[in-house]
């Protein structure tokens, strides 16, 4: 048999909206056992694509020709940033310096020459006294080879930690740019999914103001409810136009860091779940400050002070060198007829330098770099103090922005239900329209506050990687 039941009046929207409570009471005793996961919750339309629906986003932001992703700006970056080309340049300018120090270790070779015409010269001369012509010259090649000096030997074995001192200034400066750009992309991002729900819900509160307002003119509801719309409306749209204004400056931001030209445009390019997965790290891993590049850069300036204690400490030992000459002397009365005959002379010898007595200049030096050596030992003590403090702090940041965002997540699939349901309500004649503006509230701030929770968690991944020393470049 078949049975109807007809239910008009409030009866029937009452039996409607308990119905309705029953199986979202339902759902969520269901679900209340179960753990929470970063899952992206969906809480509007498919047809949008943000973080908080299941959709991958392709492309966001102002029109351009160009949709670069957060890899694609880390890579142009490393070819295109001003600061970072000039440490390139540094590096290059070290490895010349290194091979100007290194030159003497070659043979110094030098060619001299001297034209004379005596005015007055002895007239009881013999054949082989050269000041009884009037006309002499002497040409003569000189040739020096370095043996042993201290600052050569110095200058040997400091050419390459210089060189890795430079080569780590760039390493330093890539691994700031990754972070740097890293969270000035999430930055742009996390304005730009702003934009996106404050659009929906400036959509939204404007069919409630049009509702609002034919119900205001059936006489369903007074003036105030039509009123209070407006003004809900009005703060949406304030608050979509100061987003909207403040993604230039996080553009420019980007492109600063970046190098990118400021007069030409691009888009960002994600994908909403590659990045969501991407919030995960160890927490687990040890800290090893090895790994930083600060305690790196240190320990290359604790080994050229090294260096420098050797070099004074041998600085005492004689300079050698070897060295050859040879000269030809041409000499004649008459200038045409000067290379007419020669008298070529050569030697080779050694010649040695020893420091006696330098003014205690020497011991001075040596105390002054070991002094400077425990200088460094300290350094060590207290940068090792301030990598853990980062790490503690960057390690607790982390996990409760994690914690947060799972809050968060739930926050925005309750604020969902809510304001269906407080919206139903109204339209039914149940409850007024500040609960409607109450839960549409809460819908915006938990949507809001989830995507910041997201964003932080991101930008705190970039920091605690960036202190146990992960970052890749």
């Amino acid at each position: 048999f078949k049975m109807t039941y007809i239910f008009s009046g409030r009866a029937g929207s009452l039996l409607f909206i308990i119905v309705l409570l029953s199986f979202s009471f339902s759902a969520k005793a269901q679900n209340k056992s179960n753990t929470i996961d970063l899952s992206p919750v969906v809480v509007r339309d498919a047809s949008n694509n943000t973080f908080l629906s299941s959709i991958v986003r392709q492309d966001t932001g102002k029109n351009g020709t160009k949709h670069l992703t957060l890899q694609q700006c880390v890579d142009y970056a490393l070819l295109h940033q001003p600061a970072l080309n000039r440490s390139l340049v540094n590096v290059d300018i070290t490895r010349t310096t290194n091979a100007i120090n290194l030159s003497a270790l070659l043979p110094q070779i030098s060619a001299s020459g001297a034209l004379t015409h005596n005015i007055q010269r002895n007239q009881n001369v013999n054949n082989s006294n050269f000041a009884g012509f009037a006309n002499t010259f002497v040409p003569g090649l000189a040739v020096t080879q370095n043996i042993f000096t201290p600052s050569l030997l110095y200058a040997s074995k400091t050419a390459s930690l210089y060189l890795k001192q430079a080569q780590q200034v760039t390493d330093s400066t890539k691994i700031f740019l990754v972070s740097a750009i890293s969270k000035s992309f999430y930055n742009v991002l996390l304005t730009l999914e702003q934009i996106n729900v404050l659009k929906e819900d400036t959509a939204r509160l404007g069919k409630n103001v049009r509702d609002t307002y034919h119900q205001y003119q059936g006489g369903i509801v007074d003036e105030t409810n039509y009123e209070e719309a407006q003004i809900t409306l009005n703060n949406s749209r304030a608050q979509l136009k100061q987003a909207t204004e403040n993604v230039v400056p996080q553009y420019a931001s980007l492109k600063l860091l970046m190098g990118y030209p400021p007069e030409q445009q691009f888009n960002v390019n994600f994908d909403t779940l590659q990045m969501i997965k991407g919030i995960y790290i160890d927490t687990a891993q040890l800290l090893q400050y090895e790994k930083r590049i600060e305690f790196q850069q240190l320990k290359t300036n604790k080994s050229l002070q090294k260096e420098l204690i050797n070099y004074y400490r041998t600085s005492f030992i004689p300079t050698v060198s070897a060295f050859f000459n040879y000269r030809l002397n041409f000499q004649n009365n008459t200038l045409p007829d000067i290379f007419s005959s020669s008298y070529p002379t050569s030697l080779v010898g050694l010649s040695f330098s020893v420091p006696i007595f330098t003014g205690f200049s020497r011991l001075n030096n040596l105390k002054k770099a070991r002094l400077q050596y425990e200088l460094l030992d300290w350094d060590e003590t207290g940068l090792k103090l301030v990598i853990y403090r980062e790490y503690t702090v960057a390690l607790a940041n982390y996990k409760s922005n994690f914690y947060n965002l799972k809050l968060l997540e739930q926050n925005v699939s309750l604020a969902k239900r809510v304001y269906f349901v407080v919206n139903l309500q109204y339209k039914q004649g149940i409850v007024p329209y500040l609960n409607v503006i109450t839960a549409e509230s809460n819908l915006i701030t938990s949507e809001i506050n989830y995507l910041n929770a997201l964003f932080q968690v991101l930008s705190s991944k970039i920091d605690l990687q960036k202190v146990i020393g992960n970052i890749s470049y």
